[in-house]
């Protein structure tokens, strides 16, 4: 296994990574900026209120992209796989 191998693997991990973890990211940031404007507009500065939203949906979003997210990881231990396979 040379240098090209370890790079293939880490940007392949990495956009697994990014594949897995990025619709819940994105959603928590969406919800965080829209609760911080409500806030903002109504000047209600409740802590509990900017958090539990936000857990709420990502948790939402994480069951939701939960087939796409093992689906990515499959491929990418598949890809695994077939490296130690090759050696």
């Amino acid at each position: 296994m040379g240098e090209g191998d370890v790079v293939e693997i880490l940007r392949f991990g990495f956009y697994t990574l990014a594949v897995m973890v990025g619709p819940a990211l994105i959603a928590a940031l969406v919800t965080g900026l829209v609760i911080s404007i409500l806030q903002t507009l109504t000047q209600i500065q409740e802590m509990t209120l900017a958090n539990v939203p936000k857990i709420f949906i990502t948790m939402i979003v994480i069951m939701l992209f939960l087939p796409l997210s093992f689906s990515a990881l499959k491929a990418f231990m598949d890809q695994i796989v077939q490296m130690i396979v090759g050696i």
